[in-house]
């Protein structure tokens, strides 16, 4: 074993009570980061799976018709007035080229031609306003994992197949294999067979979407052979502005990402990892200041043994890397025992919250990242806070010490 090592941990080993009191202090500051990452990015995690378990990234879409002018003579007076035109279902020009333009687009993992409109569903005298979904059951599984969401059933669309949320089929009475008659545009309706029963986690989903094959969307809604968005799943939600506006650069069309829908929660998201950082970097503080407090006693109390060293030869340099390396044994060991503890309070407390369901109130995400990251933090820790008391070891005078 190197001399510098030896030293090292003779001193630890020597000041047993101080030692212990030092891993104990740097151990609660590390389990304090591992439990408070683990929990907000837990929470945060949970807020976007519920956020955009419903909805897209990005949705592309034509831009919506002017107002137009309206001239109307008011006696000698002539009256000008502006009237917005009818909002009724818009098609995508050339929606193919559109979604190839699309899934083109550095980022972009998933893309789903849509048709989106406003139909009845009725079955015997019950009837109910529903949002109408026409889609290809494989592509937009892959923006909106409804498959996985599935209560009854299962999500396809063949032919006269229809999905629902778990809402409308409990207001209808419907149970899969059940006919449900939805009537579009004018006098346009057909009869569909319910194929799955689906739990989205919002209640206004639940109770109003409708999944139907493209095709009868379009002989609903009056579209044939459109569509009325285009929607789009990224590979980092947080940068779906950025693929949003390529997306409208190379198309020409509106493309809103899901945060022009949800800022608040985007709010909501930075302050939480605002507040994260914060408490992180006083808890770091507090234990560097700790181990260099301790590290400082050290040097004083074994400033005869240094002043010995010294007189017999050892370099100022192999001085130093005793305390560095006290300073990075305490900052590892530390951390390990904090990881351990950090973890076993994230669960314990995932496991004393819970839902009705037996799902955690407050999430926990606990990964090798985390630990990792945790690790080498206080070891890093470990090593800047030595740096002060490894310079005083280093300064002392042999003579003086000795003689003290």
């Amino acid at each position: 074993m190197p001399l510098e090592w030896f030293l090292a941990i003779r001193f630890l080993k020597e000041g047993r009570a101080q030692t212990a009191l030092i891993f104990g202090g740097v151990a609660v500051g590390a389990g304090v980061v591992v439990f408070l990452s683990a929990l907000i990015t837990g929470l945060q995690a949970s807020l976007v799976e519920q956020t955009l378990g419903s909805q897209a990234h990005v949705v592309v879409r034509p831009p919506e018709e002017e107002a137009r002018v309206v001239e109307r003579p008011a006696g000698a007076v002539l009256a000008v007035r502006r009237e917005r035109t009818p909002q009724r279902v818009q098609a995508i020009g050339q929606w193919q080229q559109v979604l190839e333009q699309a899934r083109s687009v550095p980022g972009v993992i998933a893309a789903a031609p849509t048709v989106n409109g406003s139909a009845f569903a009725s079955r015997g005298s019950v009837t109910k306003a529903v949002s109408l979904r026409g889609v290809e059951a494989e592509s937009y599984d892959r923006i909106v994992a409804v498959s996985r969401k599935l209560e009854l059933g299962l999500f396809r669309l063949a032919g006269a197949e229809a999905v629902i949320g778990k809402g409308l089929a409990d207001e209808l009475g419907l149970e899969v294999g059940d006919k449900l008659r939805l009537a579009g545009e004018g006098e346009r309706a057909d009869v569909f067979t319910v194929a799955g029963i689906f739990d989205l986690g919002n209640k206004d989903v639940n109770q109003r979407w409708v999944f139907v094959p493209l095709r009868s969307a379009q002989n609903l809604l009056d579209l044939p052979g459109g569509v009325s968005t285009i929607e789009l799943r990224v590979e980092d939600y947080l940068k779906a502005d950025e693929a949003a506006q390529l997306v409208a650069a190379r198309t020409g069309l509106v493309a809103e990402s899901w945060t022009e829908l949800n800022r608040q929660l985007l709010v909501a998201l930075r302050s939480q990892s605002a507040s994260s950082y914060m408490i992180q970097f006083f808890v770091i503080v507090a234990v560097a200041l700790g181990i260099a407090s301790v590290l400082v006693v050290s040097v004083v109390q074994k400033s005869r043994e240094v002043g010995i060293l010294k007189a017999m030869g050892i370099c100022t340099g192999m001085v130093q890397r005793v305390f560095l390396i006290q300073g990075a044994i305490v900052g590892l060991v530390g951390s390990a025992l904090g990881s351990a503890l950090g973890a076993g309070l994230a669960l314990l407390f995932a496991n004393l919250a819970q839902n009705p369901d037996g799902s955690a109130l407050f999430p926990v995400d606990l990964n090798a990242t985390l630990f990792l990251t945790a690790t080498a933090v206080a070891t890093v820790t470990g090593l800047v806070a030595a740096v002060a008391p490894a310079a005083r070891a280093a300064r002392l005078d042999p003579a003086e010490v000795i003689h003290a």
